[in-house]
């Protein structure tokens, strides 16, 4: 099949389409597989990506990008209370991704150092959004005064562990059940009151 749309489409249909892959598979398909559940030839694919190495740190940035336009949306949202937001920013994961387990993550560490390198810049940056939800919280009293960089510190070196190394399989918890208690525990704390 010759595809016949847009470059950026054609993007964004195979990047997508590797997350739905790395759903089923891991890190471990081809793009034999890929071009295969796409309905596309590999050449077409390799001619917007050269290599898997290149697709997967761009399907970094798409996912990551996709994770920043929920948030959006959250904050966006007046029907949602102050508090509501900070939780659903915390935690938030684009809905199409919801059931992608990313514990295997872990892998991408040894596997593709530079894709790894990405993930950890994009865990620390673009918080502007939420630290601003978080002092809001704090300024209706709906949140204790707390030093929100220690918040985004906390949250972002969890996650990062997690895709460090295979604590998360080993103890065969889910990435999306790991970052719900994480955020529950960074909004209620451990002490039952």
């Amino acid at each position: 099949m010759r595809w016949k749309y847009k470059e950026s489409e054609l993007r964004e249909f195979i990047l997508d389409t590797t997350i739905q892959l790395f759903k089923l598979k891991g890190l471990k398909f081809t793009m034999d597989e890929l071009a295969k559940e796409m309905g596309i030839s590999k050449k077409t694919i390799y001619r917007v990506f050269p290599d898997k190495k290149t697709m997967f740190y761009r399907m970094l940035d798409f996912f990551f990008d996709k994770i920043k336009s929920k948030e959006e949306a959250i904050l966006n949202d007046s029907s949602l209370s102050t508090e509501e937001k900070i939780r659903a920013v915390l935690g938030a994961m684009p809905d199409e991704y919801k059931d992608i387990d990313f514990s295997a993550l872990y892998i991408v560490r040894e596997k593709y150092p530079k894709s790894y390198d990405r993930i950890v810049q994009r865990l620390e940056t673009g918080w502007d959004s939420t630290i601003a939800l978080i002092n809001e919280g704090i300024k209706e009293g709906v949140v204790r005064p707390i030093n929100v960089t220690v918040i985004k510190a906390m949250l972002s070196a969890t996650i990062e562990q997690f895709f460090q190394n295979d604590i998360l399989v080993k103890n065969e918890v889910s990435y999306p059940d790991a970052l719900a208690s994480v955020v529950d525990i960074i909004c209620c704390g451990i002490i039952v009151k």
